[in-house]
């Protein structure tokens, strides 16, 4: 069974594929937070009390299994969407490497043969970062976990920094059509309790200063820089700290455009905190790729609406979306109030398309 369903859908891909636009030389680049993808297996050095079968979320086998499969169906609807499946795909909010082995080897995926970028963070819930890609499409050079660590030369008042642990950030390196490309993957300090900006900084720098040593070590090479901020791309960690800049004509060589801060103006949502519409799954690019030379891989406008085009975009459909109760509207979440609701993330994937 699980063949057939594999086969039906590469037939579904080709058949979409079928229907793109005359450019076929476009490539997928995105982020997904997959909202707590832990595995039923009790795990000593990480804080998966609650995601146990005897725990809090009597996290069992067939929840498990509900929510790769899940998260499978939503990657594979953008997929459909798109004729093809993500180049890259960054993720999020995941407890190991085996439960991306799992989700990867769903039967709605089996035709990607994503492949796997994940190392252990030092996390205190537990949670990673990691990245997927398409052998077919990108050629894998190296990878790197850059640790989270706060700068000497500054105080975070509201943070315990000698007990503080979060995400590493991680750096992918390869290429594709032959152009070099650094793909990071973020997942910045939490909003809860109202601090964390000068944390949320923090991490974008630690990012920031990075890609500038990949730009001086790889002249020309294209960058992109993705995850969940918790922060909205207007806010200082990304407008002030990475040089996020709204408008792709006003990018210089040491900025990165920032694609979804004209879409939260125009009130795009990719999640809602606190009641407010945000969008704090993203995607920037620098220069490089921004103003790509002729010829070369280049970011592509991909959303139009009223007669404007966007760069990103924010993948939403009604079966990942709440339709009624008090969070109408709203993405579809695994757990709500403390009940199961067999949803999908509280966050909506985002992704960009390069192509020449």
């Amino acid at each position: 069974m699980k063949r057939i369903v594999a086969l039906a859908f590469c037939l579904t891909l080709c058949l979409g594929a079928l229907a793109q636009t005359k450019t076929q030389q476009n490539y997928v680049i995105g982020f997904y937070n997959l909202e707590n993808l832990f595995d039923i297996y009790d795990d000593p050095v990480k804080n998966d009390a609650e995601y146990l079968p005897d725990g809090a979320n009597q996290w069992t086998e067939v929840k498990y299994n509900k929510k790769l499969h899940n998260m499978a169906t939503v990657i594979a609807e953008m997929a459909k969407n798109n004729g093809r499946f993500h180049t890259i795909l960054g993720v999020s909010e995941i407890e190991n490497r085996l439960v991306l082995e799992d989700l990867v080897s769903q039967p709605e995926l089996a035709p990607a043969n994503f492949q796997i970028v994940h190392y252990d963070s030092p996390d205190r819930r537990g949670v990673d970062v990691a990245l997927l890609y398409r052998p077919d499409s990108f050629e894998y050079l190296d990878s790197e976990a850059i640790p989270y660590t706060f700068d000497p030369t500054k105080t975070y008042p509201d943070t315990d920094t000698s007990y503080f642990r979060t995400r590493d950030v991680l750096m992918v390196h390869g290429k594709i059509a032959g152009e070099h490309f650094a793909f990071y993957v973020l997942h910045l300090p939490s909003r809860v309790g109202g601090k964390g900006g000068d944390l949320r900084s923090r991490g974008a720098e630690i990012a920031y200063l990075h890609s500038l040593k990949m730009m001086e070590q790889y002249p020309g090479i294209k960058i992109v820089v993705m995850g969940d901020m918790n922060d909205n791309p207007t806010d200082e960690s990304m407008a002030v700290v990475m040089r996020g800049k709204e408008n792709i004509e006003d990018v210089e060589e040491l900025d990165y455009f920032s694609p979804y801060t004209s879409m939260l103006k125009a009130g795009y949502s990719s999640l809602y905190y606190q009641g407010g519409n945000n969008i704090y799954d993203l995607e920037l690019v620098n220069h490089a790729l921004a103003k790509a030379p002729e010829g070369t891989l280049q970011i592509q406008p991909v959303t139009k609406n009223k007669k404007k085009w966007y760069y990103g975009v924010i993948f939403k459909r009604p079966f990942m979306t709440s339709q009624s109760g008090p969070y109408k509207g709203y993405p579809m979440r695994t757990f709500s109030n403390g009940a199961f609701m067999n949803g999908y993330s509280d966050h909506y994937p985002t992704y960009i398309v390069v192509g020449k």
